[in-house]
């Protein structure tokens, strides 16, 4: 009796007879190193655990991390997807390049006694690179206009700055300076926040990975802790519209020198070197 007429009698697949059980440490190291980066990123997917794995030297396919993924219960509970209505246009004016267009914005959270804070946060939307995170308990145009001097100082100024429509970005004093500047202010469209889809995505991943993960005891413990988040987001988090890489990366080859502006966007200006 043949090995297929046996198999089929018996209905067992054929591949059956010469199967070899895998080594169970095989997969024992990589479920281990799973399980670890899982509690330090709680809140990070398969696919960025993958590019995680894969910076440590692990050529591992994303398949098979996806498998043991979900059979050491890590998936994470889907989020609710609201469908959008996708007209095919894009916003301008489009980021080509770094320090072409950044985007600022304001969001709310609160100590864990229910005093309130505010985080201003400042975003170049081509490296996904977060400039920077101001956090108190009340921040007006006066507190904001030093935070992007700074940053102008330290990077030169952007040519285009989106924002909506808040009294905070709106001010006659942050108006004149942004002109002084040559920068360009983008506002978007009253009640269309996807207008500023950089910021609403970067406020999303920092609210979901640390806000909501947090118990800030005090405001000046809150600065310390999302201070730590930022440097971790633009140096050691794999962004996947920029094919994993980290906003630094993607900064640091794209590198130019300060102050230096395209002949389109306008006029050199030169820069103080802090």
């Amino acid at each position: 009796l043949s090995c297929r007429r046996a198999c089929a009698l018996l209905r067992v697949a054929r591949s059956a007879l010469g199967y070899a059980a895998r080594r169970p440490g095989r997969d024992a190291t990589l479920v281990a190193e799973l399980q670890r980066l899982a509690a330090a990123h709680p809140r990070y997917g398969y696919r960025r655990m993958w590019a995680l794995l894969r910076r440590r030297g692990l050529a591992v396919n994303p398949k098979r991390v996806h498998r043991l993924w979900r059979c050491a219960g890590l998936t994470l509970p889907r989020r609710r997807v609201r469908r959008k209505v996708r007209t095919g246009a894009r916003v301008r004016p489009l980021a080509d390049r770094p320090n072409a267009v950044w985007t600022y914005d304001l969001i709310h959270d609160a100590c864990t006694d229910g005093t309130p804070f505010k985080c201003l946060t400042v975003v170049d939307e081509f490296t996904k690179e977060c400039l920077a995170i101001t956090v108190a308990h009340s921040l007006p145009g006066d507190r904001v206009l030093p935070v992007l001097a700074q940053l102008v100082g330290r990077r030169g100024a952007p040519h285009f700055l989106r924002s909506d429509n808040g009294p905070e970005f709106i001010a006659r004093r942050i108006q004149r300076w942004l002109a002084r500047e040559g920068i360009t202010t983008a506002y978007i469209d009253p009640g269309k926040p996807w207008q500023n889809g950089v910021g609403e995505s970067f406020h999303s991943r920092f609210r979901d990975e640390c806000l909501n993960q947090e118990a800030f005891f005090t405001v000046h413990e809150a600065v310390v802790i999302i201070e730590q988040y930022r440097r971790t987001y633009n140096q050691a988090r794999p962004h996947s519209s920029l094919h994993y890489h980290t906003p630094a990366e993607v900064a640091q080859r794209r590198a130019r020198p300060h102050g230096e502006r395209s002949s389109q966007h306008g006029r050199q200006t030169p820069v103080a070197v802090a």
